[in-house]
């Protein structure tokens, strides 16, 4: 399983990407798999401002629907347009072509209380 250690990740399954007050955020690699081919993103917070632990949006699968967690309060000020014609990137390629939002962080205390890699991965291990 791909967990790359600079990124720091949530026990929502989101990765976060962290430079100065912006955060990229998607899915990891262990969520896209327990989900099965993605064939929808739904991100419907573009330029809006949502709190940590809020829904920012949704990724649909061939046989669910999965509610996306903001991991950090901020305000979304983009989403990766091309999920709209190829959703299938967050299956083949989570961590970079398959990023979903980036984020104006608004409160940067909030980053300590997110996981690195060693702890998400003793997480989803059990």
């Amino acid at each position: 399983m791909n967990l790359p250690s600079e990124l720091k990740y949530t026990k929502d399954h989101e990765w976060i990407k962290i430079e100065g007050t912006i955060a990229t955020v998607g899915i990891t690699d262990f969520a896209q798999g327990e989900l099965g081919d993605i064939v929808y993103v739904d991100v419907d917070t573009l330029d809006d401002t949502v709190e940590e632990g809020e829904i920012f949006g949704s990724v649909e699968a061939v046989k669910t629907v999965s509610d996306l967690f903001m991991p950090l309060s901020g305000e979304v000020i983009k989403f990766n347009e091309a999920l709209e014609d190829d959703p299938e990137l967050v299956n083949s390629d989570p961590y970079d072509k398959g990023w979903m939002i980036k984020i104006e962080i608004s409160d940067p205390s909030q980053v300590t209380d997110l996981l690195d890699a060693e702890t998400y991965k003793e997480l989803i291990q059990g």
